[in-house]
């Protein structure tokens, strides 16, 4: 006996599209299957629609995701700390933080010049902190720049590991024994210092290359 035909008024109204909507969708395709399964395809069946209605508020996949990296940063608090440096140094852990949280995303920081609202807000912020630290206009326009490419490669980095779901403790015990196993005779500088190509934790390295890049914006203005 075949089913009894539903009304279509009987079924759940569809959620209204909307821009925010599809970003909000598109983050919960790439936390569940990926990077590779953010389709505008896949995002339009997922909100019950096909995909022809979805280029109404974004023009492909790339203006997608990057408005998806756009409402991201838009979740990156007011830095606090005693100093610009502090406050800085604040900024910088809680933007990558927030671009290697999902997939992929910051690797659409790679190559663009941000101009999304919530990415204008961060450099907005990081002229401002440079400034307090009495950096030249030049010189601070210059570095902001430098700075983003730096927390856009330690997100992209931080997000592949995070895809991976790779433990550290592993990952450096293979990275070790492959160290151990190189013939000095090829490679001499490598087996001579691989005690110190190994030093310290993430979090070490990442300050210490933080510290590097300000001390080095400081001491080199623009000429």
């Amino acid at each position: 006996m075949s089913a009894a035909p539903v009304s279509r008024r009987a079924r759940p109204a569809k959620a209204p599209l909307s821009r925010d909507v599809i970003i909000e969708t598109g983050l919960r395709v790439l936390d569940q299957d990926g990077l590779a399964a953010l389709t505008m395809r896949r995002v339009a069946q997922e909100l019950d629609t096909g995909a022809a209605s979805l280029y109404v508020y974004v023009a492909n996949r790339d203006d997608l995701m990057a408005a998806m990296l756009d409402h991201v940063l838009g979740t990156i608090p007011e830095p606090s700390g005693a100093t610009w440096r502090e406050r800085l140094t604040a900024l910088v852990d809680s933007s990558v933080a927030a671009m290697s949280s999902h997939e992929g995303l910051a690797l659409v920081a790679l190559g663009a010049i941000p101009t999304g609202d919530n990415a204008l807000v961060l450099i907005d912020r990081m002229l401002a902190l440079f400034a307090e630290g009495g950096v030249d206009g030049r010189t601070n326009g210059w570095a902001v720049d430098l700075l983003f490419l730096y927390i856009t490669a330690a997100a992209a980095e931080q997000a592949a590991y995070n895809t991976k779901a790779m433990r550290a403790e592993e990952y450096m015990a293979r990275v070790k024994q492959r160290l151990a196993e190189l013939p000095a005779d090829r490679y001499p500088m490598v087996v001579a210092m691989r005690e110190n190509l190994l030093a310290g934790d993430g979090d070490e390295r990442a300050q210490w290359a933080l510290r590097v890049l300000i001390d080095g914006i400081l001491a080199t203005p623009v000429t």
